[in-house]
């Protein structure tokens, strides 16, 4: 069966059509409500972590004295190593030393002993969690460290005494820094 000649091709008007699809796509309405769409997705996702912050309470999660505690995250500069700690002749026994953080020599504290708590030696000290609080920074002496844990806020009890700023149901214990650095906290 002989084959039907084809149409010549008006390349010049298919052109014209493609450029009109183009510019539609790009440039028209269709981009007003591309854009509209994405920015509606954006607002969604960014009111959808907003609401999983608001739940809970991202910290940092230490032990020190067999027991576990909290700092806000906010308020951690560094963790650094123990090793690089120096002690202080003639501090009383809260005050552990003093160490280089960015630049700043920092006070380590000893939590043990603003705490009352049963604790070993210096060896028993691997990292100190330096902290600032109203421009202030001073670092925690911590046994280990658990990591970054985001406690709902659901459940958390406000602490009744000591620099504590709250109580999880887990026992968990969020240090209140400005109790903590207050020197009353720490007998002087």
């Amino acid at each position: 069966m002989p084959s039907k000649p084809h149409a010549p091709v008006d390349f010049a008007a298919l052109h014209r059509r493609l450029d009109e699809a183009e510019a539609r796509l790009s440039g028209g309405q269709d981009e007003a409500r591309r854009a509209e769409i994405l920015a509606a997705r954006a607002a969604a996702i960014a009111r959808s972590r907003d609401a999983v912050r608001a739940e809970s309470v991202p910290v940092l999660v230490f032990a020190v004295g067999g027991e576990r505690y909290a700092i806000a995250i906010e308020a951690v500069g560094q963790v650094l190593e123990a090793k690089g700690l120096w002690p202080l002749p003639a501090a009383p026994p809260w005050l552990l030393g003093a160490m280089v953080a960015r630049a700043r020599v920092v006070p380590v504290l000893d939590l043990r002993q603003l705490l009352g708590l049963e604790g070993g030696g210096m060896s028993d000290l691997a990292r100190v969690v330096v902290v600032e609080t109203e421009g202030d920074a001073f670092g925690l002496a911590v046994e280990s460290l658990e990591g970054r844990l985001e406690v709902p806020r659901a459940g958390l009890a406000p602490a009744e005494k000591g620099p504590f700023a709250w109580i999880a149901p887990d026992r968990l214990a969020l240090l209140d820094l400005v109790k903590l650095a207050a020197p009353a906290a720490r007998g002087g």
